[in-house]
């Protein structure tokens, strides 16, 4: 791995940034209609959840990655093998969003550029940024991060002065019981975006305060879903649950409606320089994980040898990996939760906490027996 530190603070805004990025564009539980912010807190309880174990295993091995311990759990050539999936997991995380940012961008501003040509500045723009360390890109997020909270608080400042606001759009509350409600934030919600911590796995070995890690991670999934749920509430309240369901980038279509006096309006372009920033450093952490991963795997002494190779592999992945928008969502909303994120943030990690907890208490036992 890189010899370099981050910040809690650091952290924490990577966090943040990675957890919005996709998240924002296309609105998580809108499966369970107004009652959506229900089913965001549900995932996010179990997304904490998912996060002590992911944090209970770093600390068993505070120096290394996640694809560093996999085999000193379940074995040299098991636990490679598990490392490789879980390279090439990341990687394909990297590809549907970056094939989420292409989608955006051609739909809502460039609809005449090829979605390849969209994609390709992206993935130049993250093989500049990580080629120049990690450290480089956690340090960026920090004013990056500051530049969202503040498009963020001006665009919810003019959705109340617009008027456009209506509090009837979340009744009523739990009216067709809390079967929907389940249903939406397992396991859709809980995987997207909460369960994607599974990612920091890779990095959290760079954290300069090792102590810092569970607290910090916890504030910073809390803030990020806290912030979801309320992007997720004010698009139903201006935009109504059935128009929410339907819109393919529901914070567009809401902030499209913003209309102040006869000279502020149109103001798309904040919604879009703010899912442009989210997807950027979500596309650019789930590719540093993947090619740091099969580095470490295939023992490639700088993972920048690696990194244009696969990040041409991931942009031809982007543009071919489904026909249209439509088929891309389903699955991504549909397959994907169930077939690929259950298994590598809930399964495997479930799986290793179980055996590293039973070979602490059989080394515990030996060495009471020892010291007999």
């Amino acid at each position: 791995m890189e010899k370099i530190k981050i910040t809690p603070f650091q952290f924490f805004t990577l966090i943040v940034l990675l957890q919005l990025g996709s998240a924002i564009v296309i609105s998580p539980g809108v499966a369970a209609k107004q009652d959506a912010w229900l089913a965001i807190l549900l995932g996010l309880s179990g997304g904490v959840v998912l996060f002590l174990i992911y944090s209970y295993l770093y600390h068993q091995f505070p120096e290394l990655s996640l694809t560093e311990y996999l085999p000193k759990i379940l074995g040299k050539h098991l636990g490679w093998f598990i490392g490789f999936l879980y390279s090439l997991y990341f990687l394909y995380i990297g590809t549907r969003v970056l094939r989420d940012f292409g989608d955006l961008l051609v739909t809502a501003i460039f609809p005449e550029t090829p979605l390849f040509i969209i994609s390709l500045l992206m993935v130049l723009t993250i093989v500049y940024v990580i080629s120049l360390g990690f450290e480089v890109l956690s340090r960026t997020g920090e004013f990056y991060l500051l530049l969202l909270m503040f498009i963020g608080f001006v665009v919810n400042f003019l959705f109340l002065m617009s008027g456009e606001v209506e509090l009837e759009n979340f009744l009523p509350i739990l009216g067709e019981g809390w079967m929907p409600v389940v249903s939406a934030a397992f396991p859709r919600v809980l995987t997207f975006p909460f369960g994607e911590m599974i990612v920091f796995t890779m990095i959290l070995p760079y954290l300069n305060n090792r102590k810092a890690v569970l607290k910090v991670g916890l504030i910073g999934l809390v803030f990020s879903g806290a912030l979801i749920i309320f992007a997720t509430m004010m698009n139903i309240a201006v935009l109504g649950i059935d128009i929410v369901d339907r819109a393919t980038f529901p914070l567009l279509s809401a902030i499209s409606k913003i209309r102040i006096g006869e000279f502020l309006e149109r103001l798309d372009a904040l919604a879009v320089i703010s899912l442009i920033v989210g997807m950027f450093f979500k596309i650019a952490i789930f590719i540093y994980a993947g090619v740091l991963g099969t580095s470490i795997l295939f023992k490639v002494d700088k993972y920048q040898k690696l990194l244009m190779p696969i990040c041409i592999i991931v942009l031809i992945s982007s543009v071919s990996i489904a026909e249209n928008i439509s088929e891309h969502l389903r699955e991504g909303l549909e397959i994907v939760p169930k077939y690929i994120h259950m298994p590598f943030q809930v399964y495997i990690p479930l799986l290793l906490l179980v055996i590293t907890v039973i070979k602490n208490k059989v080394s515990g036992n030996q060495k009471d027996k020892s010291k007999n």
